[in-house]
């Protein structure tokens, strides 16, 4: 793998494109002047063509990493999570209340939308400006240019079926802009998709798969292209791009032991596809594309991962008794005699999994994704705080009690006070990101280890396993149960669950709940929802309720909504609160606002806002093609 150095030419040049400051008060549509370090001096050679590539797959994976990582909002606009903090009232929780074009969009103590809306268009950006500027230089090769210009098409392929599937109808910028612009137009969903999916088609024949870890290969072309052709309703371009990966002989599922502790028998293969130091080996052959971020490299993310600290409970917070309420019965200290924050990670339980993902979908004994060891639940843990050894003896040392609704409401006699955010279960094995990968007592000195909370970590963003999930989607899309059925099976089997037999009681919930269990903090949740509901209203193929929707009122009646109203109990029971927040969710929150300031500073122009926020009342035919 080559180092990935800061210093690049052309990150100065993209930078000076478009600056990614959260803070600006311009518009993340809007290109800054040129500085001294624009592209007709930096982007000269095929080499600064390639950094300048480099560096787009540096910007993919600020989706996963940091404190309250944007993926984090992705989730609990589902029926997977909630936002879990019960400290604050400003968390997106009362989501009809918190979300509106102009509340804060961008906070760790509020949500990420407008992180979101920021690093897809400066993808965009960085996209445009090679893709523009291809034929400015002399390649060696016909195929060297063509690769880096498919680079650049999935870059911003990508970024555009991410704003499509969370903003719906979003201006359609296809080239660099070296000026300021506000007369940006909505274009059609579907518009955009379609120009996205004749580029993906471009790079899928012109990419290899014989690149570095964390460069885009062909395989991940193939996938996101697989997904744009689910979008347009085009469910037989789907099989055949999905069975291009997975009849190619490249890419596979792992299914034996691998990697760093790989001889320990304690663990099993699921854990091995997730460990740190496995996801970019070159014998890994299910990852097709992946994000790398290691603390050696330049440019590594400034905080590390944090997944730990963002997913896992945070059973240290004191609200956890022992059954005698005697005292607080666990604690996070480090030099406690069963160091818990270092077995599972000092987590303040952001990502709050609800019980149909916690629970509800894990009825197979056998399947490895929920195993002890590779999942944890409360029970497991013990009662570490040395306190208890005098003043209740008894409990010291051992597993945590469950809970049960009449002990808690009785004074909380052996149960948590606090079971929003200290109480739940959750896939250790995705999210216990350790340095070194073996001896996690002895790893204090790395920075992001004091207290564990997550440290860098490569990630995947497509790998094979969903690949043969997105095919069960499209073959259920054409009512071919048997096929599907197989496709899940493949999944299934790796994880040693029990092998689905009858294809009459597969429908898009057993799809949906297949990717509930294999993709957590991997699949954008909300944004494939939201793809889904736009299929279904497209197409009025009624849903496995037996419901049909239409696009007439898809703000109002759409398959997202009651998809999270079926399974997430929290949004479901409108009785839910939480620091004087009642968790509720919408119809319309199958799309996110559009911040108001990019609609505001966009004065030559109309940018839609979506049905059902504040605004939408000025909206204006979106462009039905593509102006440039």
């Amino acid at each position: 793998m080559k180092k990935i150095n800061k210093s690049i030419i052309a990150v100065l040049t993209l930078a000076a494109v478009i600056i990614t400051d959260g803070c600006t008060k311009r518009s993340d549509l809007v290109p800054e002047a040129p500085s001294k370090f624009t592209p007709d001096v930096t982007l000269t050679t095929p080499a600064a063509f390639k950094s300048a590539v480099e560096y787009m797959n540096q910007n993919e994976r600020i989706e996963f990493f940091g404190d309250s990582a944007p993926m984090l909002t992705e989730d609990i606009f589902s029926d997977v999570a909630v936002e879990g903090t019960t400290d604050k009232t400003t968390p997106a929780q009362d989501l009809n209340v918190r979300i509106t074009p102009t509340a804060n969009l961008n906070s760790d103590d509020y949500n990420k939308i407008g992180r979101y809306w920021e690093i897809w268009w400066n993808g965009i950006h960085y996209a445009n400006t090679v893709i523009s500027r291809i034929d400015n230089v002399k390649w060696p090769t016909t195929a060297a240019r063509n690769a880096i210009l498919s680079a650049a098409y999935f870059h911003r392929a990508l970024r555009y079926y991410r704003l499509c599937n969370e903003f719906g109808d979003v201006p359609c910028v296809l080239s660099e802009e070296q000026s300021v612009n506000v007369g940006y137009f909505s274009t059609q969903r579907a518009v955009i998709l379609k120009q996205m999916k004749t580029d993906l088609e471009f790079a899928t024949a012109n990419l290899t798969d014989n690149v570095d870890k964390g460069e885009v290969t062909k395989g991940a072309a193939y996938h996101l292209l697989t997904k744009i052709n689910l979008a347009l309703g085009l469910f037989d371009d789907a099989i055949t791009s999905a069975s291009a990966i997975i009849n190619g002989g490249t890419y596979k599922l792992m299914t034996n032991r691998f990697g760093i502790v790989a001889s320990n028998a304690a663990h099993n293969v699921i854990w091995d596809l997730h460990r740190p130091e496995n996801k970019s080996l070159g014998s890994n052959t299910e990852a097709l594309y992946n994000v790398i971020d290691r603390e050696t490299l330049e440019g590594a993310t400034a905080n590390g991962s944090q997944v730990m600290r963002n997913c896992v409970p945070m059973w240290h917070n004191g609200t956890i008794l022992t059954p005698t309420n005697k005292k607080p019965g666990v604690v996070d200290a480090v030099t406690a005699e069963f160091p818990l924050t270092y077995y599972y990670g000092r987590g303040i339980g952001r990502v709050r999994g609800t019980p149909y993902s916690t629970q509800y979908i894990w009825t197979d004994a056998t399947d490895l994704r929920h195993a002890p060891g590779n999942w944890v639940n409360m029970t497991d843990l013990v009662y570490n705080n040395s306190a208890i050894k005098t003043s209740d003896p008894t409990w010291y040392g051992k597993k945590l009690q469950q809970y049960t609704a009449a002990t808690v409401a009785s004074v909380f006699l052996n149960g948590p006070r606090d079971t929003i955010r200290a109480w739940f279960g959750w896939p250790h094995y995705k999210i216990f990101i350790n340095p070194g990968g073996v001896d996690i007592l002895n790893a204090t000195s790395d920075k992001w280890w004091s207290p564990p909370r997550g440290t860098n970590t490569d990630w995947y963003v497509f790998r094979v396993a969903e690949t043969y999930l997105l095919r069960a989607e499209a073959y259920m899309w054409k009512g071919q149960a048997a096929q599907a059925m197989a496709d899940l099976n493949v999944v299934r089997a790796r994880a040693q669950a029990q092998l689905l037999t009858d294809a009459s009681k597969v429908t898009m919930s057993t799809v949906l709940d297949e990717r509930a269990r294999e993709l957590f903090f991997e699949e954008p949740r909300h944004a494939e929802l939201a793809r889904i509901a736009f299929i279904y209203a497209q197409t009025g193929i009624p849903s496995y309720t037996g419901k049909v929707y239409n696009t007439v009122t898809f703000s109002t009646s759409n398959f997202f909504y009651d998809r999270v109203i079926e399974k997430n109990d929290f949004y479901n029971r409108g009785v839910v609160t939480n620091s004087g927040n009642t968790f509720t969710i919408s119809p319309y929150h199958v799309l996110w606002p559009i911040p108001q300031s990019e609609i505001n500073l966009n004065i030559n122009g109309h940018i839609n806002q979506n049905k059902g926020y504040a605004g939408s009342e000025t909206n204006i035919p979106a462009l039905d093609h593509i102006v440039q």
